[in-house]
């Protein structure tokens, strides 16, 4: 698994390599289910500069009110007693090794790591700490509180070796936890789906069993389990053996950033701030959390839309942050996640939303570092699907914007230039982009406002037309900082993609 370091993108006539790792999540290879562009040979139409009127899609924006369906409830009694596991306190060691490997510019966000649940481990051990209680309808529910101290997040990995598709699943935390006593209600029948995608895409052992819950911001996670009068208890086979403790808060990096970080990100632009974006791209875009190898990452991708407005929730992102079914299956994605206004850049706007539920990887392809799928749960009300631009490669001194989340906090942008195009390729040093004046399968872009950063990665870039943004690329790294005003990024090319796979999905 590689993550995204910042290394130096050459001006185009130079023509040498730049040494590049992505920011992202697992990179073991992932399902291509389809062919891939040539990298050698990508398509090169006669004026680039001059867009197709044909060649793109539409945004469509889901309107902000829609019919709410109840909030999820507890349905323990008040007396029911709830079994605790307290993990204790994270060592030191293992919280130092996410705190440094996070401590400087361009360096990619793991937010968190898997500890250990001895206690839940075997389904017999797990079983014997359930406490079913009856309920006035003749159901029977019963329930855990996990604990580990100072995290700010809790996931549990519930391996399922039996689970009746009766049962109703519900995870909170604490009522003081960031998410205020949120419930968040699965059925078990959602989870046994899920868990179906694990093991048709060819996924082994425990990972092809394990159904990571939501986290709620704070130390402690509770998961109940509520089965109607017709399912036995001992249907139930469940176990948990390990939790994902959150070293790093997703919702205020920005904290963690002016400890530990100094001003290397002062230079980001906070998209509250532009009220254009504020009120199109920047509802499209989503802060994504992810487990892999027992480590939780962050990154950024977009809602994007087809050409019927179906409202489908098709999610583009980078191929090197998630590419295998596995990892798309722990999903997480954090919507309007950005600043309360202008002037507040470090407090998060109260209409935040988190959707869990995974999704389904529909497409992953590294020769433009795409990653395509199907989130499981349709997003809050009020996002936007992205339009598209697939009608060539994206001319040269095109002015572009990005919309992404530097590091996983708070929602930012940044407005430049295609100022070259790259591709990949093999040195005694590993992958390395060399760029070009000739299109090739990246975009390299200088930024003249603004700059990326590990957890950016997978982020849409846009083009305007007309009055429209649309997506032409999704980021791969780059060299850009506040630092380094002088570095550039490189972007896949969407219009490559699309060509390749993303059409019987978007166009069919």
């Amino acid at each position: 698994m590689t993550f995204k370091t910042k290394t130096s993108l050459m001006a185009a006539a130079a023509l040498t390599a730049m040494m590049l790792a992505a920011c992202g999540g697992d990179d073991d290879g992932g399902e291509v289910p389809v062919p891939t562009p040539n990298p050698n040979n990508p398509s090169n139409p006669s004026n680039p500069s001059n867009p197709s009127a044909t060649g793109r899609i539409e945004p469509y924006d889901l309107p902000a009110k829609v019919e709410a369906k109840a909030a999820a409830r507890s349905r323990l009694p008040a007396q029911a007693p709830i079994a605790q596991v307290d993990l204790g306190a994270l060592a030191q060691a293992k919280s130092d090794e996410v705190l440094n490997q996070n401590s400087g510019p361009g360096v990619p966000l793991q937010i968190g790591l898997a500890r250990p649940a001895q206690a839940t481990a075997a389904a017999g051990d797990f079983a014997g700490l359930l406490n079913w209680t009856p309920t006035a309808d003749g159901a029977q529910v019963a329930a855990i509180r996990f604990t580990s101290d100072q995290a700010y997040g809790v996931r549990l990995g519930l391996k399922v070796e039996q689970l009746p598709e009766e049962a109703v699943l519900r995870f909170y935390g604490d009522v003081n936890d960031a998410a205020g006593g949120e419930v968040v209600e699965v059925s078990a029948k959602k989870v046994l789906e899920l868990l179906a995608l694990n093991r048709q895409a060819g996924v082994k052992g425990d990972e092809a069993v394990t159904y990571w819950g939501p986290d709620f911001g704070g130390a402690a996670t509770t998961l109940e389990i509520e089965l109607p009068a017709t399912v036995r208890t001992t249907d139930v086979q469940l176990s948990v053996p390990s939790v994902m403790h959150n070293v790093i808060d997703p919702a205020r990096v920005h904290d963690f950033q002016l400890k530990g970080v100094g001003d290397a990100g002062s230079c980001n632009l906070n998209v509250t701030c532009n009220s254009a974006l504020l009120n199109t791209e920047s509802r499209a875009e989503a802060q994504m959390s992810f487990a892999s190898d027992g480590k939780q990452y962050v990154c950024t991708g977009t809602l994007m839309n087809d050409a019927k407005n179906s409202g489908t929730p098709y999610f583009l992102t980078a191929n090197h942050c998630l590419s295998t079914q596995a990892v798309a299956s722990t999903l997480q994605t954090r919507w309007f996640f950005r600043a309360a206004s202008c002037g507040s850049a470090n407090s998060m706007y109260s209409g935040a939303r988190q959707l869990s539920g995974g999704a389904r990887m529909l497409y992953a392809s590294a020769n433009t570092d795409t990653a395509f799928m199907q989130l499981n749960e349709q997003p809050p009300a009020g996002v936007r699907y992205a339009g598209s631009y697939f009608g060539g490669v994206v001319g040269l001194e095109t002015e572009v914007t990005g919309v992404h989340n530097p590091r996983g906090d708070l929602q930012k942008y940044s407005i430049g230039t295609v100022k070259a195009y790259a591709r990949q390729v093999q040195t005694s040093q590993g992958t390395a982009l060399q760029t070009s004046a000739t299109p090739q399968n990246f975009l390299a872009v200088v930024w003249s406002q603004g700059t990326t950063e590990g957890g950016s990665s997978g982020s849409g870039l846009f083009r305007t037309i007309g009055s429209t943004r649309y997506v032409v690329g999704q980021l791969f790294g780059g060299d850009a900082s506040c630092a380094n005003r002088e570095g550039g990024d490189a972007y896949g090319r969407f219009d490559l993609a699309y060509s390749a796979a993303l059409s019987r999905w978007l166009n069919p």
